[in-house]
């Protein structure tokens, strides 16, 4: 059974920055290395994406799989699951929720819980984990305050 792991930082720019970053799908090839290419498969009337097919490349490690997204009325909570099994992944549940700071600032939790295709021992899997998290939560720092 896949464990759940949980992280968070504190970027210098308001709610509405954020999560216009992490909902411009089209931009990860620009500012998250891995990903090679990003593809809108369905949209809500809205216009957010609602299923996102990604194309990862990592070195060893390569695949594509799709994501369904939700959101929350005010953007606050933006989570996802894995659509269909892929060539690596079994299961994908994550959610970035963000919330505004009294200094401007907001806080960014990421909570991510993968169940991989492929043997992993737990620790090198925690360890790929909190890698993952941590280079993901870093970027999207740097992105959104490259833009602010």
């Amino acid at each position: 059974m896949a464990e759940s792991s949980k992280q968070s930082i504190r970027i210098a720019a308001p709610v509405a920055d954020i999560t216009a970053v992490i909902t411009d799908f089209a931009r990860y090839p620009e500012w998250i290395g891995d990903v090679k290419e990003v593809e809108i498969l369905e949209e809500f009337e809205d216009g957010y994406a609602h299923l996102v097919r990604f194309q990862l490349d990592a070195g060893i490690l390569k695949d594509a799989y799709d994501l369904r997204y939700e959101y929350s009325d005010d953007l606050s909570r933006i989570s996802w699951t894995l659509d269909r099994p892929s060539s690596v992944q079994k299961s994908q549940v994550g959610s970035y929720d963000i919330s505004g700071n009294a200094d401007g600032t907001s806080t960014v939790e990421y909570t991510l819980t993968v169940d991989l295709s492929i043997p992993m021992l737990g620790m090198f899997k925690r360890k790929a984990e909190k890698i993952i998290m941590d280079s993901a939560l870093k970027n999207l720092k740097t992105r959104v305050e490259e833009l602010a």
